[in-house]
């Protein structure tokens, strides 16, 4: 059974966030809220971890995993973000918004794409997020937990959480609840790993990027 932890939305108690942090360096994978979906996470440096994430999505290697950094300065440290990427990427953060971006050597190759040796990464516009990575310091791996129904769509019903911590409850360490109700909409990803930046999926926030920056 996971252990639940109960945060404040605005701001999480650094008592609780020492101790889920104590848990991810030690191998746990979690339940989280972000600023798009709950997922599933652990440190992204945990190698056993991340093969627990992956088998519990039931994700092959070949499938690279996406994870939070705190800040731009912090993606900078894993990817390789030439003079456009940074410009872009400098208004939408934080935000939800996956970046697709070539790896540095700091990213495990369990975690990137074996082919393309790219990664997608985010920096969360959600407090809770935040707190973690802060304290964590390494990279969080983020993973959607809902469950897709018959017609390809996320439901979007509040009592999902509470169906969430029941299917889950035997299969992660630890959940984290914020009282908020879990967002249905998933992250806009944009490509920035050949020359020209493009969007590979709408999102959240999609048509702002679009305006703003003409990826047509």
């Amino acid at each position: 059974m996971a252990t639940l932890y109960e945060l404040n939305a605005d701001n999480p108690q650094p008592r609780n966030i020492e101790k889920i942090i104590k848990a991810l360096k030690q191998g746990a994978i979690m339940l989280y809220p972000t600023d798009t979906v709950y997922a599933i996470g652990c440190d992204m440096n945990v190698k056993s971890a991340v093969e627990r994430v992956r088998a519990l999505k039931r994700l092959s290697n070949d499938k690279p995993l996406t994870f939070l950094c705190s800040s731009l300065s912090h993606i900078s440290e894993y990817a390789v973000v030439n003079d456009i990427a940074y410009r872009i990427m400098k208004r939408l953060i934080p935000g939800p918004y996956t970046f697709l971006l070539p790896t540095t050597k700091l990213v495990p190759k369990l975690v990137m794409s074996p082919k393309r040796k790219t990664t997608g990464i985010r920096v969360p516009d959600q407090n809770v997020c935040q707190a973690l990575l802060q304290s964590l310091e390494n990279p969080i791996i983020s993973t959607s937990a809902h469950i897709i129904d018959e017609f390809g769509e996320f439901p979007s019903e509040n009592w999902e959480k509470f169906r969430l911590f029941d299917q889950f409850d035997k299969q992660v360490d630890i959940i984290i609840d914020d009282y908020t109700n879990p967002g249905f909409d998933v992250s806009t990803i944009i490509d920035f790993s050949t020359n020209k930046p493009s969007i590979v999926r709408q999102g959240l926030g999609w048509k702002e990027v679009n305006n703003w920056f003409n990826f047509d």
